[in-house]
């Protein structure tokens, strides 16, 4: 069992270096024997590669192996991006990961502009936001969301893992735009007796625009 155990684990472990994007549970379960636990083998390669150069890291239900924050800095090189996301796409991006899922109405009554067509196709091109189905309310409109490849690029294991209210506050990130304020007195979180503001366009820094580039 120990060396079925073992041949396993080297599997998986070639799998995973051999691509070059993140892989599905579903995809890797499909590289392995029937009687291969996925989660299991995930759970010690992982525990492996703690305290190695490469880590293996998850964003929602996906996996890859990835530099070692501590030595990340040693290893960033300059490359020309061939289309910046505009301001007007990073505070889209911010208002569907904290409010997901949201109707592209939703967007435009938290942001207080008409959205582009552009812009969610900027988002949609860098694969970080999805259709997440309709909106049962009259023309059922289609709600978005973040996907695996925004957990990915941001370094979030699970959209959980984004800024809290607090944090914004105490960074000084709260936007008082009065658009804003009227959203998240429908939808903010209660804390006591008083009630915050939900969301911040100006974005906390796994948000940062310059991580774009």
């Amino acid at each position: 069992m120990a060396e079925a155990l073992g041949e396993y684990l080297r599997l998986l472990e070639a799998v995973l270096f051999a691509s070059a994007e993140p892989l599905a549970e579903k995809t890797l379960a499909l590289r392995l024997p029937d009687d291969a636990n996925l989660k299991e083998l995930l759970t010690t390669l992982q525990g492996h590669y703690a305290d190695r150069g490469v880590r293996l890291v998850q964003a929602g239900r996906t996996w890859a192996f990835r530099t070692a924050p501590d030595l990340a800095g040693r290893l960033n090189m300059e490359t020309e991006s061939l289309r910046k996301p505009s301001r007007a796409a990073v505070e889209t991006l911010a208002i569907i990961a904290y409010h997901q899922p949201v109707t592209r109405a939703e967007i435009e009554e938290i942001r207080g502009v008409s959205l582009s067509k552009g812009t969610l196709d900027l988002l949609l091109e860098a694969g970080w936001i999805a259709p997440k189905g309709r909106r049962q309310t009259p023309g059922r409109p289609v709600t978005w969301g973040t996907t695996d490849a925004f957990l990915d690029h941001f370094g979030l294991e699970r959209v959980g893992d984004l800024p809290g209210i607090e944090e914004l506050k105490a960074a000084g990130l709260l936007d008082s735009r009065p658009a804003i304020q009227a959203y998240g007195e429908r939808g903010a979180l209660a804390a006591g007796d008083e009630r915050e503001p939900e969301l911040d366009l100006d974005l906390p820094e796994p948000l940062d625009p310059d991580s774009f580039d």
